[in-house]
């Protein structure tokens, strides 16, 4: 990012990240999808089928954002955000947190991220776009 170029606002990133959260299938639906397209090497989506025949639904997402690994999952009609830290690809510590902790610790993660690098960044402001 060069100088001339403005800040992603994190504030703006978080609100795009809650714009879904008042369904729970819809938020991690619409997250996961986001994510994929935003950092795609850096996330992990598991899906599961509802029954033989229903739809595939997402059970888990995980990000890798630096020596954090930040998780979300689904399950029972609500999430559970987990947290943990990371040395050479080895969980040192997970933790669960709040999901408005997990939303904050993933927007200054993917800030950090549009920072090193212009792809990313340009993702992220298509992403908040949309």
């Amino acid at each position: 990012m060069t100088p001339e170029e403005p800040a992603l606002d994190l504030d703006l990133v978080a609100a795009s990240l809650r714009a879904d959260s008042t369904d729970v299938s819809t938020f991690v639906e619409s997250l996961s999808a986001k994510l994929e397209a935003a950092v795609p090497g850096r996330v992990r989506v598991q899906r599961r089928r509802d029954g033989m025949f229903g739809p595939k639904r997402v059970r888990s997402v995980a990000v890798d954002l630096g020596d954090r690994r930040l998780e979300l999952l689904a399950e029972g009609g609500g999430v559970e955000a987990r947290c943990s830290r990371l040395s050479g690809g080895i969980v040192l510590r997970k933790e669960t947190v709040d999901t408005d902790v997990w939303l904050a610790m993933l927007s200054e993660g993917l800030a950090t991220e549009a920072s090193r690098s212009e792809a990313t960044r340009q993702a992220l402001e298509r992403l908040l776009t949309q």
